[in-house]
């Protein structure tokens, strides 16, 4: 049978005797495809017809349905408790106990020399059974300790019995049975280009319409689709198909960001921009850079390439600019992830397992994370946000390291304060190349600026008018404020019917910068510190840094 890796190594710590008790988490809430009929169902169904099929008796239980017999209904009545009380209960700690009793039952039937039943339980929503609490709640503890004896207890564990935990997250499960060292634990990922295929293949004749473009390319598909769920692409095929609206091959990538970000619960979102580097003015150095890395990425030369950037500089740089620029021109998916923060115990662990387990289904993309030195926490958080920064931290430090993602995953973190972020995560092996992006240092600076961005705003500037309005240029202009100069250029020009030069003195004569100039020159001298190369920081500010490097000796 062609199973995929995970499940092909439950079977052989199964069969070795290595484990009896599964840890299954990541994408369980997902479609998979059922192996003896090519049929879509649930992972229970998958586990029931893939690895229980040799099982004499196969029981599950979560909150909503209680304990269910899902086969060998006829082998689990000969049990003399079943017998005496056929109703079984349905709140999880006596549900446990039941379940707990009848897989000694089994085991002791097998020691006695008897014929004993092969005996599978599965726990649904294992998460909501044994909950991680923050409080001292022995009920949940119990729960957890129940869970675990199936494991640890040597009259079950050396009979012919298995449990599988599901948790969509292994952080919201109690530690006691996450933490299991007798479980194996398995991250059911994202089904994989080739998995996708193989479902499409069987789905296609119950889907005509919807894709009849791709009747002879669904490999192609399967390809284009790589990071979206069965599910929502089985959703989208049922949607299609009622309305004969065939997949097209121009909206596939719109549609796969669609079912991405649907999946994702709005963690994160898709960064679209119509913008290349050249939109982005001046900071040659800066774009020749990624340019070059860009080159290398096509290539499929990833030696090379970074495992991360970070962008500093005072704010109104134009860090988030620089990254729409670059998402234009990347040609690959510029992922953002959004406030994932939650105030429930583990659910910000949780969002994080989410949004790390779908990055690595997407192949090649960036991911930009904004603030980087409020979202990505802190190694020691102190006791105030019990632990959560901490725990955030590791969980980024880890993800952020791990070398199989080079050449398929680039972080992009933006900050006007690289000092508050960790220096862990900004080492090399995690950020590899750092940028600062700095305000205008010389009146042309400024002027070009302020003319390219008078320019959209249809409020053309003449080259030549430099040298007249060079004497109230100022300097240290962000592209927030350069942006603000020409929108108040072109309300002038249209209130007062004034010519976009008169407007644009008029409005530097009362210019008052938006940021303090000491907040300004205290951003910029962390960004200098923090540039990974001195070829990213203009001639001027390099003399500044020297000259202070000599009064500081």
């Amino acid at each position: 049978m062609n199973l995929p890796d995970w499940a092909r190594d439950i079977t052989a710590r199964y069969e070795s005797g290595a484990n009896n008790q599964f840890l299954l988490h990541g994408n369980v809430e997902d479609r998979f495809v059922l192996p003896d009929s090519g049929a879509l169902g649930t992972l229970g169904d998958f586990l029931n017809r893939a690895l229980l099929g040799r099982f004499d008796v196969v029981l599950s239980y979560d909150l909503g349905s209680g304990i269910r017999i899902d086969k060998g209904n006829a082998i689990f009545a000969q049990w003399p408790a079943f017998k005496s009380n056929p109703n079984l209960p349905r709140e999880p700690r006596p549900a446990l106990e039941t379940l707990t009793h009848y897989a000694r039952f089994a085991a002791n039937l097998g020691r006695l020399g008897q014929i004993a039943p092969r005996v599978a339980v599965v726990i649904r929503a294992a998460q909501l059974v044994a909950p991680q609490s923050p409080s001292i709640e022995p009920t949940f503890g119990a729960l957890a300790l129940l869970l675990r004896e199936w494991s640890l207890d040597s009259l079950i564990h050396d009979s012919q019995f298995a449990s599988f935990l599901i948790a969509e997250n292994l952080s919201d499960l109690h530690p006691l049975a996450a933490n299991n060292p007798r479980a194996a634990s398995f991250k059911v990922p994202l089904p994989s280009p080739r998995e996708i295929q193989i479902a499409l293949q069987n789905l296609a004749p119950q889907f005509p319409r919807a894709l009849e473009q791709f009747k002879d390319k669904l490999d192609e598909l399967g390809g284009a689709m790589a990071g979206a769920t069965l599910s929502s692409l089985e959703t989208l095929l049922k949607t299609r198909e009622y309305g004969a609206e065939p997949l097209d091959g121009g909206d596939l990538v719109t549609l796969k960001k669609q079912l991405i970000e649907n999946d994702a619960g709005g963690l994160i979102e898709f960064v679209e921009s119509s913008r290349t580097l050249d939109d982005y003015a001046g900071a040659e150095a800066i774009k020749k850079w990624l340019r070059a890395d860009l080159e290398l990425w096509r290539q499929g030369d990833v030696s090379a390439l970074p495992m991360g950037y970070l962008l500093c500089g005072p704010v109104g740089t134009g860090k988030t600019f620089l990254v729409e620029c670059l998402a234009g021109e990347a040609g690959v998916p510029v992922v953002k992830i959004k406030n994932f923060r939650d105030k429930w115990i583990g659910s910000t662990e949780g969002n994080l397992e989410k949004i790390f387990r779908l990055l690595g289904a997407l192949g090649r993309c960036y991911v930009f994370i904004d603030e980087a030195d409020q979202a990505l926490g802190k190694r020691d958080s102190g006791s105030g946000d019990s632990g959560i920064g901490g725990r955030v931290y590791g969980m980024f430090a880890q993800e952020m390291s791990r070398g199989s993602n080079r050449g398929k995953i680039i972080w992009i973190l933006a900050s006007s304060r690289p000092d508050l972020i960790e220096v862990d995560l900004k080492r090399p092996g995690r950020v590899d190349v750092k940028i600062p992006i700095f305000p205008t240092t010389t009146p042309q600076e400024s002027f070009d600026l302020i003319r390219a961005l008078c320019k959209r705003h249809d409020m053309p500037i003449p080259a030549e008018e430099f040298e007249k309005l060079k004497d109230v240029m100022p300097i240290l202009v962000t592209p927030g404020a350069a942006e603000a100069l020409a929108v108040k250029v072109y309300r002038t020009s249209k209130v007062e019917k004034r010519s976009p030069v008169e407007a644009l003195r008029d409005a530097l004569e009362t210019y008052q910068p938006p940021v303090a100039p000491e907040v300004l020159a205290h951003q910029m001298e962390l960004a200098i510190a923090e540039t990974s190369d001195l070829e990213f920081v203009p001639l001027s500010l390099r003399e500044v840094r020297g000259e202070r490097r000599e009064i500081a000796r």
